[in-house]
């Protein structure tokens, strides 16, 4: 290649760059203001509901807890499911909570993602007329929508994982429940891979909550008012 070649070449490498970086300035600031919207609802819900969020000592006591799903397989509940109902069990033995809502996902009779919590609970010797099964809770904002307008929950407890508690507080709250809400850290025992993904997962999950929020549409699967957890508060307490 002559000078001549190399020098142009040279030119155009340079002109090339320049370009580049004209352009780099405009992108990153658009990126920036991408990252920050995707986070300000994450943000939001962190400082919206911080007064709401508790440990099971500090959390006022409510009459019902709404423990919420996350997945099942081979007739268990997942590791994480099973953290949240640990946690569900033990604020009923310190009397936090009379009765508990398990709402999850039951659309194939293969899959019955609240019976499998009901049972799990039982047998870690909560009574049987204590748990309600809501069906049809197919995400936090069914779950929480349903717990009010179908189920007639006016206080309660939300449990879940501490990375997923300012969202479904917030939805709960939103849904017209005066909602508190005590999360499992759910770190180590298997279970540290699923709860960095859940908090991975979180600010585009926060975009969505933001539109129920907003919109606060019914839930995907609705009917008439069930009884389910007026009966079992009715149900006199267990004498120890």
């Amino acid at each position: 290649m002559g000078t001549r070649a190399v020098r142009a070449a040279g030119t155009a490498l340079v002109k090339a760059r320049a370009k580049l970086r004209h352009r780099a300035g405009p992108l990153a600031v658009l990126a920036g203001l991408g990252v920050f919207a995707a986070l300000l609802p994450t943000g939001w819900a962190y400082a919206d509901t911080a007064r709401y969020r508790h440990t099971p000592e500090s959390v006022p006591e409510t009459p019902v807890a709404l423990v919420l799903g996350a997945g099942i397989a081979n007739g268990e509940p997942s590791p994480l499911l099973a953290r949240r109902l640990d946690l569900a069990a033990e604020l009923y033995r310190r009397g936090k909570v009379k009765v508990l809502l398990v709402s999850g996902d039951n659309r194939t009779k293969q899959y019955d993602e609240p019976t499998t919590m009901r049972d799990y609970l039982i047998r870690a010797g909560i009574p049987a007329d204590r748990i309600v099964r809501d069906f049809a809770g197919l995400d936090t904002w069914d779950s929480c929508v349903r717990a009010k307008q179908i189920f007639g929950v006016t206080r309660a407890t939300v449990v879940t994982q501490r990375f997923h508690l300012p969202r479904a507080v917030a939805l709960c709250r939103a849904a017209g429940i005066d909602a508190y809400g005590v999360g499992d850290q759910s770190m180590g025992g298997g279970r540290t891979d699923a709860t960095i993904n859940g908090y991975l997962r979180e600010p585009l999950a926060m975009l969505k909550a933001v539109g129920s929020v907003t919109i606060k549409p019914g839930p995907k699967i609705g009917g008439a008012p069930e009884p389910g957890v007026h009966t079992a508060l009715a149900v006199p307490e267990p004498r120890h």
